[in-house]
């Protein structure tokens, strides 16, 4: 396993670069490039820089198969992260464990020092460590057992988020994937950090999760975007079908912020703004446009020239009423024996995605209906669905919940329609054609 590489100017458009860190093999042993991140070291603290500037340092997880453990390694980069050259003196920090990995590190201006966050798998804990120079780490804290803690945790991170925008009241939301009862998942902890120990503002059996489907994982952010911005990029694990020739896919970028709402902080996520503010560009001619569409039974919304290449994005406005199930059939036959029904059901306050007809081959039984709790603002609920060929992404209420799953439809369920099993009116709506 060795770490790809790809850019982008626009979280759209990537260009494939080679191999960035390259798995080793030697007569003795096997070095696998697991997860971790890459930090821009702009003041030169690990010394590997040149010419006066700093340089870009990777830190990962070594694992090495043959022996059966896992260490951090660090490598550095002078030429803007295009190769990278292994730390000498590696492994930076070696417990001598089988599972201890996924290493994900900031800088800590308080206290002028890195902070990593690490998980010791097993024990369901992430660990902290600090660090004046990339190179050598000292033990700060302990987090965990906490919330769901069935499965191991891995790929941590730890993200200072403002409260309602408040630049002047900021928590910290600390991240940990972990394998659920249904699947990937990945669930978040709200609290306070001093620069050595992480308290949770939360009772440690609660538990929150950041994606209420069955695909999102190990999703780690950039943090320092324009406009200060923290934008998390996750792994969408495939279903038991195998795709080519890719493995898997990423997520939509998401745009990160922490709330008050009657239940507490929680986290919102969004369609990142620097994608959604270029939509017209992206999208394949205008979007489709409509007012206070009054829906009772289905409305079809694809035609023989748009919205039927399984590629577009939904925006709308909902007035489900205070009964039924309303929202939008994607994926669909013409004749609907196979679809996949996205929308909000009124009755159970939540949104869902329900594959019933066309996933059971594909799918755990148990996500066939996926769902989230969500109730409507002033009787209406926002709904965002993206569907990109074979990937689904359903954000509720401006991001207070979402849903991303993985389909395979038939190369004819192509339809799209709205619908509703009871009056429904959608107040607005905007449907924009990606395929392009």
């Amino acid at each position: 396993m060795s770490w790809g590489h790809a850019e982008s100017t626009d979280l759209v458009h990537w260009k494939h670069l080679p191999v960035a860190i390259p798995e080793v093999v030697t007569k003795d042993t096997t070095v696998y490039i697991y997860s971790g991140c890459t930090v821009d070291d702009k003041n030169n603290t690990s010394g590997f820089g040149k010419n006066g500037k700093g340089p870009i340092v990777a830190i990962f997880t070594a694992d090495l198969p043959k022996q059966q453990k896992e260490m951090q390694y660090i490598a550095y980069s002078n030429d803007n992260g295009m190769s990278y050259k292994l730390y000498a003196k590696n492994p930076v920090i070696d417990l001598d464990k089988r599972d201890f990995r996924d290493p994900n590190v900031f800088w800590f201006e308080p206290k002028k020092e890195w902070i990593m966050t690490v998980s010791m798998v097993n024990e369901h804990q992430i660990r902290f460590y600090g660090s004046k120079d990339l190179k050598n780490w000292e033990k700060l804290s302990d987090f965990g057992p906490a919330g769901y803690t069935k499965n191991g945790w891995e790929c941590p991170s730890l993200i200072p988020l403002p409260v309602d925008g408040n630049p002047a009241k900021i928590k910290y939301v600390l991240f940990v994937s972990n394998f659920g009862d249904h699947g990937p998942q990945m669930q978040y902890f709200v609290g306070n950090f001093d620069g050595t120990t992480f308290t949770n503002l939360n009772p440690a059996d609660q538990m929150f999760r950041v994606d209420y489907g069955d695909s999102f994982y190990a999703a780690i952010s950039w943090r320092n975007a324009p406009g200060n911005k923290k934008i998390f990029l996750g792994w969408l694990i495939n279903g038991k079908p195998e795709t080519y020739p890719w493995k898997g896919q990423m997520s939509i970028p998401r745009d990160l912020s922490l709330r008050s709402t009657t239940e507490g902080i929680r986290l919102f996520q969004n369609p990142a703004s620097v994608i959604t503010n270029s939509l017209p560009k992206f999208a394949n001619g205008p979007a489709l446009t409509k007012k206070d569409l009054h829906v009772n039974g289905t409305i079809k919304l694809s035609t023989s020239s748009r919205f039927n290449k399984n590629a577009y994005w939904i925006d709308a406005e909902l007035h489900p009423g205070k009964s039924g199930k309303s929202g939008f059939i994607v994926a669909a036959t013409k004749d609907g024996a196979k679809k996949v029904e996205v929308g909000y059901d009124a009755e159970n306050h939540q949104i869902y995605v329900d594959c019933t007809s066309s996933e059971s081959a594909n799918k755990d039984q148990r996500n066939l209906v996926q769902t989230a709790p969500i109730k409507p603002v002033n009787g209406v609920v926002r709904l965002s669905v993206l569907v990109d060929k074979s990937s689904l992404e359903v954000f509720g209420n401006n991001g207070e919940q979402v849903i991303s799953t993985m389909i395979y439809p038939d190369s004819d369920a192509n339809n799209l329609s709205a619908f509703a099993t009871e009056n429904a009116v959608i107040r607005d709506l905007k449907i924009w054609d990606m395929d392009k």
